[in-house]
C-alpha cells in the first residue's frame, strides 16, 4: 500500500505548468511541523514537494498561495534524471490524489478564519431551554 497524508502550509505559490499534450500539472511544496519539537532550536517542519493533476491543479493554482494550509491525501513517487553536469539525481515527490484548501495566511500571519474573541479561546455559548429543544 503506498498511501501519504499530510497537512501543511505552503512554503512557496504554486506553480502551474502544462504537458505536450495539453494537461494541467501544479507543483508546490508544503511544510508540515513536526510533533515534538527536538532540543533548544524550537519546532521543526519537514518539507514535501506536491504534484497535482488535471482540474485539481488548475484549482490550486488559482486557490492557493504561499502560507495557505492544506490537506494531502496521496501517494509517494520515486523518479530520476540525468542533469546538467551528467550526475544522476533523484527526487520523491508526493503525488495528489485529493488536496483540501484548510485556509489562507493573511498578511499578518494569522489565519484568515475569523478569531473567537473569548480570552480563553472557547466560544460564548447561550444557554437553550430545555422545551425549546426539537427532541
Amino acid at each position: 500500500m503506498n498511501k501519504v497524508y499530510l497537512i501543511g502550509n505552503l512554503t512557496r505559490d504554486p506553480e502551474l505548468t502544462t504537458t505536450n499534450s495539453g494537461v494541467s500539472v501544479c507543483r508546490f511544496s508544503i511544510a508540515v511541523s513536526r510533533r515534538f519539537a527536538s532540543g533548544e532550536n524550537g519546532p521543526q517542519a519537514d518539507f514535501f514537494n506536491i504534484v497535482v493533476w488535471r482540474g485539481q491543479a488548475e484549482n490550486c493554482h488559482k486557490f492557493l498561495k504561499k502560507g495557505s494550509k492544506c490537506a494531502i491525501v496521496g501517494r509517494l513517487q520515486n523518479s530520476s534524471y540525468e542533469a546538467q553536469d551528467g550526475t544522476k539525481r533523484y527526487t520523491t515527490d508526493i503525488v495528489a490524489e485529493e488536496v483540501e484548501f484548510l485556509g489562507t495566511r493573511a498578511t499578518d500571519g494569522n489565519d484568515s478564519f475569523p478569531k473567537n474573541d473569548s480570552t480563553d479561546g472557547s466560544a460564548e455559548l447561550e444557554p437553550i431551554d430545555d422545551d425549546s429543544l426539537p427532541f
